[in-house]
């Protein structure tokens, strides 16, 4: 059925199919190629505008302290919602420590809780700025820490987060 000449056609048709193929789109590519070769496109036309300025205009930093004068607490317990599948408020552990009390207590202060060492040599106490710096990228704030919460991005976020947390700790 296959024997040695038919098997050798085969290949020398589909090598030959390939040569042919090769060869045309070379020839193509040598015809209708645009440019110089030299790796530099020119504009056929280019239109000037003028850059008045007001195009893009920088976004001012918000400082923390003013956005957490004005944080909502109501807001705050929607977003820990992202929170409550590692942290609880009732005073028990979870994955992480738990939260209820964090806002001016010590770093690594729950007893019963294996903590990382970083967050130990990243800040003393959970004050309202550290614990938005944590919060917004714990991995920059802190690296080498276990928690692998991607972080807050949004400070008004952070900062009805804290608040709700504070609240809930009586502070």
């Amino acid at each position: 059925m296959f024997d040695t000449m038919t098997f050798t056609k085969v290949v020398g048709g589909l090598c030959g199919a390939l040569l042919v193929y090769l060869l045309g789109v070379w020839a193509a590519e040598s015809l209708y190629h645009v440019g110089g070769g030299h790796g530099e496109e020119v504009a056929s036309y280019v239109i000037e505008t003028e850059d008045d300025g007001s195009g893009e205009e920088e976004e001012a930093e918000v400082d923390f302290e003013t956005v957490y004068a004005e944080a909502d607490a109501g807001a705050g317990e929607r977003v820990f919602g992202r929170c409550r599948a590692c942290h609880n408020l009732d005073g028990s552990n979870a994955t992480g420590p738990h939260l209820d009390g964090v806002v001016g207590r010590d770093v690594a202060a729950v007893d019963g809780f294996n903590y990382s060492g970083a967050l130990v040599e990243a800040a003393d106490v959970w004050s309202p700025e550290n614990l938005s710096h944590f919060i917004e990228n714990p991995r920059g704030y802190a690296p080498g820490t276990a928690m692998s919460f991607n972080g807050l991005s949004d400070i008004e976020d952070r900062a009805n987060l804290i608040a709700y947390l504070e609240q809930q700790s009586g502070g």
